[in-house]
């Protein structure tokens, strides 16, 4: 009898994956039914099998090592073709080719039978104001769907019929076909696995037990939901077949750009413009924000305290005005970004009084002026060699 490491060409100190991409190469190579039933392949597949069977289980390959043959026989190695190695070579097969083949192959009366298939799932892809976003919202849609034929109930047959037990298969929705040692399975090509043939279809949905029909459906949006998010509505996808459950919708969400805010997180972001004057002596403005103060429902204008002497890009934080968690009861801030506008279309009495400041003006009033004349003087002396 040879030796069981020879059969499948790996050394003694091999681990369980190299015993496992060994057999699996070889296992594949001589299947009876990729040599069309060959005799000589039968038995090398079945030599593969006692092999892998002995040296895949721990406490036979340690029996093995030890003992070599003696040590295995009658227990789950050699002994002929009533040894309990043969006995299991479907469910070995199964277990190293089951991520390959799934159920292709099944062991004697073990095929799985059609049974009730589940609806498709759908899609719905809805987009959504951010003021939606941040409050929440009720939104009806309407969602082509497929749904039982109220005809034939769902039956596909001719009301006062009835569907046939198919020939081929006998109900099961699968056929069988023996070799060698393995019963392959397949789909029943007569009817297409569900085991019914509809002789007389219904004339409503022509045998398919469904009809496509627009469905109104009212979704709720959560508040503080963002852009990418998804819902589920469990049970409101497509009809399943043959009286199996139906599917499920997933409504993708997209927020449609603001004109006035951007999203940071939790964060709204705003750019607001502040008059020349105001950013100089400092003031009050109002900012748009979608949460205003206690008497302010929704969407309003807001105050914001622009301090004195403030300049273009300075932020100011509102906390809590902000969009909503969707886990929490926390929220974000809005973020004032400050625009100082330099103003246009000056009156002449404006321009005098313009002029009249500039006159004035010096270093303390434009600090970052004298400090950026410095360094640009600095900057010509070294490159002239003046």
């Amino acid at each position: 009898m040879r030796d069981y490491y020879e059969i499948l060409g790996v050394s003694r100190g091999s681990d369980d994956a190299a015993l496992k991409a060994a057999y699996r190469k070889l296992a594949m190579e001589h299947h009876p039914d990729r040599n069309g039933g060959c005799e000589d392949s039968a038995t090398r597949f079945k030599e593969i099998n006692e092999a892998y069977s002995v040296l895949s289980d721990a406490q036979k390959r340690a029996a093995y090592d030890r003992f070599g043959h003696a040590g295995v026989n009658g227990a789950g190695g050699g002994g002929g073709p009533g040894g309990a190695g043969f006995t299991d070579v479907h469910d070995i097969f199964n277990e190293v080719f089951g991520d390959v083949f799934g159920d292709m192959f099944a062991q004697g009366g073990r095929g799985r039978r059609s049974g009730p298939a589940r609806g498709q799932d759908l899609r719905y892809d809805l987009e959504i104001s951010l003021e939606q976003a941040f409050a929440g919202a009720e939104v009806e849609i309407v969602v082509p769907a497929a749904i039982t034929c109220e005809t034939c109930d769902g039956s596909g047959a001719k009301p006062g019929t009835s569907p046939t037990v198919c020939g081929g298969c006998g109900g099961a929705g699968r056929v069988r076909a023996s070799q060698g040692f393995f019963s392959v399975e397949r789909t029943c090509p007569r009817c297409g696995g569900t085991g019914r043939l509809i002789l007389d279809p219904c004339a409503t949905c022509h045998g398919h037990g469904q009809v496509r029909k627009e469905r109104t459906l009212q979704v709720r949006i959560p508040a503080g939901v963002d852009d990418g998010a998804r819902i589920r509505l469990a049970g409101e996808g497509d009809a399943g077949a043959r009286g199996g459950p139906r599917g499920d919708l997933y409504i993708f969400l997209s927020v449609t750009p603001h004109e006035l805010f951007e999203r940071d997180g939790l964060d709204l972001l705003c750019t607001v413009p502040v008059p020349m004057a105001v950013a100089v002596l400092g003031g009050e403005i109002e900012a748009p924000c979608l949460m205003g103060g206690e008497n302010c429902d929704g969407a309003c204008k807001i105050p914001v305290e622009v301090p004195e002497g403030a300049q273009t890009g300075k932020t100011l934080r509102l906390k809590g005005k902000g969009m909503p968690s969707l886990r929490s009861r926390d929220r974000g801030d809005l973020v004032v970004e400050i625009f100082v506008e330099t103003p246009t279309r000056l009156s002449p009495r404006q321009k005098e009084l313009m002029a009249e400041f500039a006159e004035l003006s010096g270093e303390q009033t434009h600090p970052k002026s004298s400090s950026f004349v410095g360094k640009a003087k600095r900057f010509w002396e070294e490159m002239t060699g003046g």
